[in-house]
């Protein structure tokens, strides 16, 4: 038998004991879990479809931490969580993924002119003369978004109703002056500029351009495709001439223009459709120091010698906490169907002696597609007209024949906006992505009729709803700079195909709304390989999302084009919220 005075020994130590392990600090594992940000009131539209509309949202970090209900959600709440109360018909989605754009050239147009609105030819005019007069002489005068298919009258004098560079000229002897039509695919340049470049009638056209001449072979200063490089090169050789601070200053200026422009619009991921390897230099730095304002995706584009001796090393999955990944291959096969480069099947309906043009030769296509099979790249074809497009799928099933694979490559036509019938169930048969721009389709419509004719335009041009129907992922985009980066002009035209006068663009081919939505989201991140971090709001993803200020599943469908983001998020974090 023990002692009493043992037994009450004991029992002293022991509350001793126990009190110093109440006492202790909780271990991680022991403590309750709890978010940093929660978001309720709900809708949330996650784009998940074990869940697709939930009340509430939890973050933690970076990632999402749980997607519920309101009262689930809320036992993630701790003494420091964020809380945010959604009023009233606001709404969160997944972070908005620009399918297709240029994120350099956005940040580029952005200090340029803009020549986007302008009506009129004589418009242009005068905001290159405006720009002549505050600009010191022999300095570069850029702009671009002119488009003649959207002026109120052709111009005089013009050559297949472009105008030619004279009254260009005349307002600016003193200025080199390159002005890129809206689609990227044509330029016009004044005398100066002509006389840098060293172009005169003599003058050889490239494989793959033109140059616009008058009837006595003078150039008149328009440059349709490949030609634009005769003057483009001359204007890189000056950029090249600046300082190593002052071009490092212009990139960053780019960089930071184009980030604020894409989070206003909710856009958290960026797929960027060209960029060479000296670029990429520069984004990966930007993007080891933190300071790439959205999440890039890159195709590389750059010259075949490069191509083959750097393409290996250059892979990045995920890179600086998910900012840039670099995992595809561009090229551009034909041009657009504004100027007249898309390269048809048949000739033009208000051109007759032009089936557009082949850019880059069908071996190059062909080589690229090797190179992508062997490093597991994928490749992404530039492709407007039906003759580009068939030749392209040709080419992908020629090599997935050859090397097959049980999972599909995910490998991309960019644009596909005017396709063969036969050649639309080809897309889904392949697992070929259409990675098209819903806006493409309402702001080029005044113009396709007349380019391919109305048979041609009804059965092929910007078919969203034959190829989903037949199997094939659609995804969306705007372009820019070719478009305005504004998503919700593309999400309004894919549900609508209206355009501004209230016509509607074969509405047979609209997409529905939830298929507008994933073409943003979801399959924008399928279209990268990366569904499994971003496109949809389930827990372990990237805390990539957006709040507006309407619902767009049930708004009025004119609604969706006065769309307001309210609040933008990148891993959890604030990234952009609209002024009261």
């Amino acid at each position: 038998m023990f002692g009493e005075a043992y037994l009450k020994n004991k029992c002293a130590a022991l509350f001793a004991l126990w009190f110093c392990y109440l006492s202790l600090p909780l271990l991680p594992a022991q403590q309750k879990l709890t978010a940093d940000l929660v978001i309720v009131g709900g809708p949330v539209i996650t784009m998940d479809r074990a869940q697709p509309i939930a009340e509430a949202l939890a973050i933690r970090g970076h990632q999402i931490l749980a997607v519920g209900d309101s009262d689930q959600v809320r036992n993630w709440i701790g003494p420091d969580t964020q809380v945010i109360k959604l009023e009233s018909g606001q709404t969160v989605v997944p972070g908005l993924i620009e399918g297709h754009g240029h994120f350099l050239g956005l940040g580029d147009s952005l200090m340029s002119l803009n020549l986007m609105e302008a009506k009129t030819w004589d418009e242009i005019v005068a905001q290159v003369e405006a720009a002549a007069k505050i600009t010191p002489a022999g300095q570069w005068i850029v702009g671009r978004g002119w488009h003649q298919s959207k002026w109120d009258q052709i111009p005089e004098p013009n050559i297949q109703g472009y105008p030619t560079s004279d009254s260009l000229s005349k307002i600016s002897p003193n200025h080199p002056v390159l002005l890129v039509h809206a689609s990227g695919h044509m330029s016009m340049a004044n005398a100066y500029a002509m006389q840098q470049a060293g172009v005169d009638r003599d003058t050889a056209e490239p494989a793959g351009g033109e140059i616009l001449k008058d009837t006595s072979g003078q150039a008149t200063g328009v440059f349709r495709e490949t030609a634009q490089q005769l003057i483009q090169r001359v204007y890189a050789r000056d950029q090249q001439r600046l300082s190593a601070e002052e071009r490092l200053s212009k990139t960053t200026r780019a960089i930071q223009l184009a980030g604020a422009e894409c989070v206003r619009y909710g856009i958290t991921s960026f797929q960027d459709a060209g960029t060479s390897f000296g670029q990429l230099r520069v984004l990966k730095q930007f993007a080891a120091s933190g300071q790439l304002p959205v999440r890039l995706w890159v195709m590389i584009r750059d010259d075949m010698a490069a191509i083959e001796q750097q393409l290996a090393a250059a892979k990045l999955i995920g890179y600086a906490d998910h900012f840039l990944t670099v995992r595809a291959i561009k090229l551009s096969i034909d041009g657009a169907l504004g100027p007249h480069g898309a390269w048809l099947l048949a000739p033009y309906a208000d051109l007759p002696t032009s089936m557009g043009l082949n850019t880059a030769d069908l071996s190059v296509a062909a080589r690229l597609a090797e190179l992508a099979n062997t490093h597991d790249f994928q490749l992404c074809v530039h492709a407007i007209g039906d003759r580009a497009n068939r030749e392209v799928l040709d080419i992908f099933e020629r090599t997935f024949s050859a090397n097959p694979r049980a999972v599909p490559r995910r490998w991309r036509i960019e644009h596909a906006q005017h396709l063969h019938p036969d050649d639309i169930p080809r897309f889904g048969k392949l697992g070929v992505i259409a990675a098209m721009q819903g806006v493409h389709c309402t702001s080029d419509a005044i113009f396709v009729p007349q380019r391919l004719g109305m048979l041609r335009s009804e059965n092929g041009a910007y078919m969203w709803r034959s190829l989903i129907d037949t199997g094939a992922i659609v995804t969306n985009g705007t372009d820019a700079p070719v478009e305005s980066i504004d998503p919700f002009a593309s999400l309004y035209a894919s549900v609508t195909r209206k355009l501004k006068n209230g016509d509607t663009f074969f509405p047979q081919q609209v997409m529905t709304r939830e298929e507008a939505l994933r073409s943003y989201t979801i399959d924008n991140a399928y279209a990268g390989f990366e569904e499994s971090i971003k496109g949809s709001l389930v827990p372990g993803k990237l805390a990539d999302f957006i709040i507006l200020d309407r619902d767009l599943m049930n708004c009025p469908a004119e609604e969706i084009l006065t769309t307001k983001v309210l609040k933008t998020f990148i891993g959890g974090r604030l990234v952009y919220e609209a002024k009261q």
